[in-house]
């Protein structure tokens, strides 16, 4: 009996040191730079600056189908699965982004690749493309992310901005920032882009 409480002890040592760990490299990894322009209660608008993304586009109807088919095509892209076998490192946050006709699957390359510089896809499914400066609106959340939080979350900045008379358009889109091993100190967000004119920097 002592032994197996040893046994659990070291046990619970080990894997808080893990998510230790964990978090302290997800911390460390380079995340898709913005301003914050506004901040209210509910949510808060930034300004996102151009950036090169490698995505993928699925039929996927959830979150969860989405992320495990679209992460084994994007992790393969950047862990060498490309023309020069080349290695690029992982940051965060994860784009995905669901409507009725279609889902896609977007990793944020680093900030020292652009479209014309990144190696080619091995998979025809991965494509390189480069976004435009956005203004968003962002609410944001804790603990494992399931369909119907992102939707609760969504149903809540959507009637926030519209409290607001912050016009918005184009899909919601789920942004995550921590692999799924990873227990404590998870952070998942909601954005949604806006129009410039309706915002008022405070």
């Amino acid at each position: 009996m002592k032994i197996a409480l040893i046994a659990i002890g070291v046990a619970t040592i080990l894997f808080s040191a893990f998510q230790f760990y964990t978090s302290m490299s997800t911390n460390k990894s380079e995340t898709h730079p913005y301003k914050v322009i506004r901040k209210e209660k509910e949510f808060e608008i930034r300004f996102y600056p151009s950036a090169t993304m490698a995505i993928i586009s699925s039929t996927a109807k959830t979150y969860k189908e989405l992320g495990s088919s679209g992460f084994t095509k994007l992790a393969g892209y950047i862990f060498g699965g490309n023309k020069e076998n080349k290695k690029i490192a992982m940051t965060s946050p994860v784009h995905m982004e669901i409507n009725d006709s279609t889902a896609s699957m977007s990793f944020v390359m680093p900030s020292n690749y652009t479209k014309d510089n990144l190696p080619i896809p091995n998979n025809a499914e991965v494509n390189i493309q480069t976004t435009p400066d956005e203004y968003v609106a962002a609410i944001t959340f804790g603990g494992f992310s399931t369909n119907d939080n992102i939707e609760k979350h969504t149903a809540l900045l959507g009637n926030a901005l519209k409290a607001y008379n912050i016009s918005y358009y184009g899909n919601f889109r789920y942004l995550g920032y921590n692999p799924p091993y990873q227990l404590f100190d998870r952070r998942n967000e909601v954005i949604v882009s806006v129009n410039e004119k309706d915002i008022q920097i405070k």
